[in-house]
Order: C-alpha cells, then sequence, then structure tokens
C-alpha cells in the first residue's frame, strides 16, 4: 500500500514520493515518444485521400485542429473529475484512450477514419493537464518551476526518440508508428496500472462536480474573470495560437520547402526535445537563481521570436540551414516558456484547485491550437509558406508586454 503523502507534509519536510515521482516523469517520457512518433508521417497518411497538395496541407491542419475541439470540450470535464476522483484514474483512461486513438488512425482506409481517430484521442485528451495536476499534487510549492522543469526535459526526451523513431518505421509502412504509439502507450497503461499512486488525498477532494464546472466556456470565462489568471492567460493564448500552427504544418512545409523524407522530418522534431533536456539539465536551475518564474518565460517568448524570424527567412530564401537554426532556438525558446509559465499558473491557486486550473489551461490552449491550424492552413497555401512564422512574430511581440505587466500585478 502507498504511503500517501499530502501537500502540507511536502511542503513542511519537502519530501516527496519518489514511486509517485517515478511514474509522473516515465508517464510524461513514453507520452513524449507515442505522441510525436506519428508526427512525420500524418501528411503521408493524409495524401492517398487528397487530390492536389493544397488540400493535402489543408487536411493536415484540420486534422490538428480536430483533435483540438475535442480536448477543449472534454479537458474541463477531466480535471474537475481528476479533483473529485483522484488523478490515477482518470490519467489511465486518457492514457487508453490516447492509445485506441493512434490504433484507428494507424488502420485507416478511408479520411474520415483518420478524424475519428484524431477524435477518440482529443476526447480522452486530457493526460498532460492531469499529469500537471498529479506533479502539483506531489511536489512542494516552492519547487514546483523545478519540477515542471523536469517534466519539460523527460517529454523532451520522448521527443528526442519519438519522431526519429518514427521516421525509421515508415520502412515498414506509412501506418507502422501509429501501430507503435499506440503499443508504446498502452505499456504505460499497464505500468502505471501496476505501479502507480494516487497523488491527491482525500481531504483536498472536490465534494461534488456541478454543470458549471463541466462546461468549457464557463470555465474560460471563470477563469479569465480572475484578474491575475487573465494577464498570464491572455500572453500565453497569444503565444500558443502561432505555435499550434507550427506544428500542423511543419511536416508539410519541409515536404513543400525542401522536399524532405520522415526520417528526416523526423530527425528535425526530436531538435525540440534535445533543447528541453539541455534547457532543463544545464539552463534552468541557473536562470532559477537569477529570473523569476515571470522572467524566464518572457526571455522563452524572445528565443521564440528570433526562431520564428529564422524559420520565415529559410522559406524566402529556401535555405534550409536556416530552418534548422531557427527550430533550435525556438525550441530552447519553448522549453523555457513551458514549465516556468506552468509555475506561474500552479502557484496562482490552492491545492484543491489544480486540476480545475490545470484544465481550464488545457482547454484555452486547446482553444488557441483550434484557431492557429486553421489559420495557418489558410494563410499557407493563400500567403506563402513563411506566413504563419511571421504570425508567430507579430503575435508573441505583442504577448510579451501583457506578460510582463501580468507578472507584476
Amino acid at each position: 500500500m502507498f504511503k500517501l503523502i499530502t501537500n502540507h507534509e511536502q511542503s513542511a519536510n519537502n519530501t516527496i514520493d519518489r514511486k509517485a515521482l517515478l511514474f509522473g516523469l516515465m508517464s510524461v517520457f513514453l507520452s513524449g515518444i507515442g505522441f510525436t512518433i506519428i508526427a512525420p508521417v500524418v501528411p503521408f497518411l493524409v495524401q492517398p485521400y487528397i487530390s492536389n497538395s493544397k488540400d493535402q496541407a489543408i487536411v493536415v491542419t484540420l486534422l490538428t485542429s480536430v483533435y483540438a475541439v475535442c480536448v477543449f470540450f472534454a479537458a474541463p470535464g477531466l480535471g474537475a473529475l481528476s479533483d473529485r476522483y483522484g488523478r490515477r484514474p482518470l490519467l489511465l483512461i486518457c492514457l487508453s484512450g490516447s492509445a485506441m486513438g493512434y490504433l484507428v488512425f494507424g488502420i485507416g482506409g478511408a479520411l474520415w477514419v483518420l478524424f475519428l481517430g484524431r477524435i477518440i484521442e482529443g476526447i480522452t485528451g486530457g493526460s498532460i493537464s492531469t499529469i500537471f495536476a498529479y506533479f502539483a499534487d506531489i511536489t512542494p510549492r516552492e519547487q514546483r518551476t523545478k519540477y515542471f522543469g523536469w517534466v519539460s526535459a523527460f517529454a523532451g526526451a520522448g521527443v528526442v526518440i519519438g519522431p526519429t523513431l518514427g521516421g525509421l518505421l515508415t520502412k515498414f509502412g506509412y501506418a507502422a508508428p501509429m501501430f507503435f504509439g499506440a503499443a508504446i502507450t498502452l505499456i504505460n497503461v499497464g505500468y502505471g496500472f501496476l505501479f502507480m499512486p494516487e497523488s491527491l488525498d482525500r481531504n483536498n477532494r472536490l465534494q461534488r462536480i456541478t454543470a458549471a464546472r463541466l462546461n468549457p466556456f464557463l470555465q474560460l470565462i471563470n477563469l479569465l474573470s480572475v484578474r491575475k489568471l487573465k494577464r498570464l492567460l491572455v500572453p500565453a493564448f497569444l503565444l500558443w495560437v502561432p505555435n499550434g500552427s507550427l506544428q500542423a504544418v511543419f511536416s508539410q512545409f519541409t515536404i513543400d520547402t525542401f522536399h524532405w523524407q520522415p526520417a528526416l522530418i523526423g530527425l528535425m522534431f526530436s531538435i525540440m526535445g534535445i533543447q528541453d533536456i539541455i534547457s532543463q539539465g544545464l539552463i534552468m536551475p541557473k536562470l532559477l537563481l537569477k529570473l523569476s518564474d515571470g522572467g524566464i518565460a518572457i526571455l522563452g517568448m524572445v528565443f521564440e521570436i528570433a526562431g520564428y524570424s529564422l524559420i520565415a527567412s529559410s522559406s524566402l530564401l529556401t535555405f534550409y540551414p536556416f530552418f534548422i537554426a531557427g527550430m533550435f532556438l525556438f525550441g530552447f525558446g519553448d522549453s523555457l516558456f513551458g514549465p516556468s509559465f506552468n509555475g506561474l499558473i500552479s502557484k496562482s491557486v490552492d491545492d484543491s484547485e489544480q486540476g480545475r486550473i490545470q484544465g481550464g489551461c488545457q482547454s484555452i490552449q486547446s482553444f488557441a491550437r483550434i484557431i492557429g491550424p486553421i489559420i495557418g492552413g489558410r494563410i499557407y497555401v493563400s500567403l506563402g509558406h513563411a506566413a504563419p512564422a511571421f504570425m508567430g512574430m507579430i503575435l508573441i511581440a505583442a504577448a510579451i508586454p501583457v506578460l510582463y505587466h501580468g507578472k507584476s500585478a
């Protein structure tokens, strides 16, 4: 029987349930592999059902958007359920749904089946918010940014392996990465079922779930009505919109601009993971000694703008070294922004509200990733391949002063 350590006890003696920590980090690592292993092959899976390349770019971005739509509607309910019944059962359900989604996507056979796979995965797509709530449960408040950095680093390790492995597995067919992603996710479910301790103490659980807690629009309104949260979430939304666009068009961009194949596309996706490992292992600990969470988040945004500028230049000049350098800068900036922002958000609410706040944040992020791919796909086709990167430069530049004033409020 695992000993539950309450948040109060953790803060008092800085002890952490090591089995809980190990499962959380393992979940993040395997989720990173499972989620990114499919990234290099999505355009190639779509290609048989599309007659021209312009339609292909639109369909690829719509597949990203439909996943985000489902997460948007499901995340508040999953967050509320995890606050009421604990993180363990919800996390296992979410991971099982992801595995089923990968499997259906891999089976394919028609375009609607591909969308069905993304819908299934999206409806149970609350694993990320539940994992962050899980870490908020098991870590002392004053150390959460550091441990969120560990989450980012382990996710980065999965992201390093996932895309490259996905590209290599295409030798066995374009659907092979999907089936492997399903297998990896099911392994994670099995590990969690056997070894995962519950992290949420019964004294900190939600007593009942109201209908309002399940409504994503009401949750957004409630979150944004809190002045401190609004000043944090608005700039994050402006950052997540172009990030969602970049994620959606990345593979198609490299195919259309540089004529890359899945193995090379997967290798480039791995850059993001490498940046997470480097920044969390070597740079973030030093930055935490000198800068606040808000200062680190702003620094990450500046690096993302620099990355976008090089990505745009690589398209205009058809010069792939600029693209590689841009992805390094973007990945580094993203690895700084993520854990520092999650630290800011987590520290802004009580322990009993962690599931709600993380679910709400995921809903807002999903809403941005609904809009981002749709806008990105349209301007990619109509204004040119560099247009999504220019959008990123403009929106993040507008977000920095908002976050600067918000963090000091």
